[in-house]
Order: structure tokens, then C-alpha cells, then sequence
């Protein structure tokens, strides 16, 4: 396996995985975000024209590790790091797109999804990757740049949730080192949402995950 001078890594015909969401991408990273979480999503920013659009719009570059097909983003793993994550947008930006009356009660939804790092933590939003790709690999690589991201921030421990109508991500960062610490049943929220649990799982981060380049976002 040969790597990029940003340590990402390529293989043979695999993607190339880098840091951050290549200027022109919103859109499709947006798209790919929704295909993987719109159930979730949908109650606080759809319909999905309108949420595709509002995350497109509010993406902060520098929290997300892509890959690539060409120009073509065909995978993205977003993470937060002190008070920014993959996702943005503020209140001010729900109620303007959404208006007051439908803006708050989807306020309410959105911080059902804020999960603030502890110190010296990595928090994970999620893995999306193009159905057309999956099961090639594209997943642990995006894991892989996510941990090396953690160890240059100094960080110790990278953390996720993972809801119950996704055991094959459950699956995924199981192999890849992450171990479930607890469980939280949220019966009110199957109809709703599609889920009715969420189980955190965290990794550790370790000498071995820094790359021998490293790239600070």
C-alpha cells in the first residue's frame, strides 16, 4: 500500500482519502450525509431538498476526511473537535430557513444530536459512504484517518454513537478498535426518528495511529 504525502492512503484502484471537504463538494457530501441519516435528519431539516441544502450550505471544511474517485467524492467521515463539527449552522440560520414557527421545534430536535468532547477527545458524526462503493474498504480507511487526525490533536480517546437500525456501522467500528460503553433506549423517538437506541462506543488513540507526515486541518 502506497500513501499520499498527507499520509492518506491508496491502493490499486481505491480512493484517495484526504482531509477536509474539497471546494465544490458540499453538495455531494450533503447528499451522501442524507442518504445515510436522512430518517434521523428528516424531523428537523427536511423535507430533503431543503436539508440537503441547509447542510450543504453550513459544511465546515476542516472537520471532515473525504474519499475521493477522481473529483468525486464518494465517502466523507465528519468529526468535531472543540466547539466545531462537519455540520454547522447556528439558530439564527434554522429560523431563517425554516421560519420561526417550524424553526423552533426543530431547534428542539437538532439538540437531541449535540454531543460536546470531553477533554482531549474526538467526537465522530457518522460514515457515509456511496452505495455503489460500499464494501470495498472505503469505511476503515475513513476510520483510519479519523484516528490519525485525533492522535496530531492530541487527542486520547475518539468517541461515536451508533444508533440500533444501524448494525452494520455497529459491525464496522467494532473491527476497527471501538468498544461499546453504554446503551441509551429512546422508545420515544422509533416512531419519529426510525431508532429506539443509541449505544456510545469509544476507541483509544495511540502512537501507532499518527502518521508519519502529519497535516493539522
Amino acid at each position: 500500500m502506497d500513501t499520499t504525502e498527507d499520509g492518506a492512503a491508496v491502493a490499486g484502484g481505491r480512493p484517495v482519502i484526504r482531509r477536509g471537504v474539497p471546494r465544490g463538494g458540499e453538495e455531494r457530501v450533503a447528499e451522501l450525509y442524507w442518504e445515510a441519516f436522512g430518517r434521523k435528519l428528516s424531523p428537523a431539516l427536511g423535507p430533503p431538498g431543503a436539508g440537503r441544502r441547509f447542510i450543504a450550505a453550513h459544511l465546515r471544511h476542516d472537520r471532515g476526511v473525504t474519499a475521493l474517485i477522481g473529483d468525486r467524492v464518494v465517502g466523507v467521515a465528519g468529526y468535531r473537535l472543540g466547539d466545531r463539527a462537519l455540520t454547522g449552522g447556528s439558530a439564527k440560520d434554522v429560523l431563517t430557513e425554516y421560519g420561526l414557527l417550524r424553526g423552533l421545534p426543530r431547534l428542539a430536535l437538532l439538540a437531541l444530536f449535540e454531543r460536546e468532547p470531553a477533554e482531549g477527545e474526538l467526537v465522530m458524526d457518522g460514515i457515509a459512504v456511496d452505495a455503489a462503493h460500499r464494501g470495498a474498504g472505503i469505511g476503515g480507511l475513513l476510520l483510519k484517518e479519523i484516528a490519525a487526525v485525533a492522535a496530531d490533536h492530541g487527542c486520547h480517546r475518539i468517541r461515536l454513537d451508533v444508533i440500533d437500525a444501524n448494525p452494520r456501522a455497529k459491525a464496522l467500528y467494532e473491527r476497527h478498535g471501538f468498544a461499546p460503553v453504554r446503551t441509551e433506549r429512546t422508545p420515544y423517538l422509533r416512531g419519529l426518528m426510525g431508532f429506539g437506541a443509541v449505544t456510545t462506543m469509544h476507541r483509544r488513540v495511540t502512537a501507532a495511529d499518527a502518521p508519519d507526515t502529519k497535516e493539522t486541518p
